[in-house]
């Protein structure tokens, strides 16, 4: 399935934060800020707010003279026998906090294959997932993962998909035009979320925005119950400035 002739970039991408830790993993002994300013050619209020995310993150810590070094996950992350296992659990550490920022559900999707995917999610009990009551690979029409991850594709991508996957009625609020739904796609803004305002299920919205990693379409979404629904575009706004995170660890 092919995407748009380029992948939507985050809006807050990973790439400053990748050339961040590429240079302090140069220095093996730290680097100083003044130094990764130079070198890495970002400002310093961006640094120091990549910085502050990194730390966090555990990719890098700052030794006594105030030297950055990398730290203990990306050293983690590094190791290829357990690379995989390494970045799953750095994965779910990152979404279980969006989750507690946010207060919501949070999840990772990607389109694999021609098809819609949940790969990773964060609930509790204060914050529990919506019920998959129809599964969610023949449901992208109607959820807000889903249209987010169409609108990742080019039209021919999206037509495809739709001819594999009816345009089924969940609720009185879905979309099963195909011609409505691809012109929402068209002039969905690439800056604002995809929502879902009970068009999957009754009693649930949710929102998604794009967090595209090389030539696969993603996306983070949240979802909340109807009666929180007043909390939807803030949090939606929160999950968008936290996407960074998540793309770091998918690209590391």
């Amino acid at each position: 399935m092919a995407l748009k002739n380029e992948p939507k970039t985050p809006h807050h991408p990973a790439q400053d934060a990748l050339r961040v830790l590429e240079t302090v993993a140069r220095h093996t002994t730290g680097v100083t800020d003044a130094d990764l300013t130079r070198e890495t050619g970002l400002g310093r209020e961006r640094l120091t707010t990549l910085l502050r995310m990194l730390r966090r993150e555990g990719y890098v810590e700052q030794i006594a003279d105030g030297a950055y070094v990398t730290g203990d996950a990306l050293t983690r992350l590094a190791s290829a026998h357990h690379h995989e296992e390494a970045l799953r659990d750095q994965l779910q550490q990152t979404l279980d906090r969006l989750r507690d920022t946010v207060g919501a559900a949070v999840y990772l999707s990607r389109y694999v294959d021609g098809e819609f995917t949940v790969t990773q999610y964060a609930d509790g009990p204060a914050t529990p997932a919506v019920n998959e009551w129809v599964d969610f690979r023949s449901c992208a029409h109607a959820t807000a993962a889903g249209k987010s991850l169409l609108g990742q594709l080019d039209h021919n991508g999206r037509r495809d998909h739709l001819s594999r996957h009816k345009m089924a009625r969940l609720t009185s609020r879905t979309i099963t035009s195909d011609k409505l739904l691809l012109s929402r796609l068209e002039s969905q803004p690439p800056t604002a979320p995809v929502l879902d305002l009970q068009e999957y299920a009754v009693g649930t919205v949710c929102a998604a925005v794009p967090i595209t990693a090389g030539s696969t379409a993603g996306c983070l979404a949240l979802s909340l119950p109807v009666e929180h629904a007043h909390r939807l575009r803030q949090a939606a706004d929160t999950l968008n400035r936290s996407a960074t995170q998540v793309l770091l660890s998918l690209a590391i």
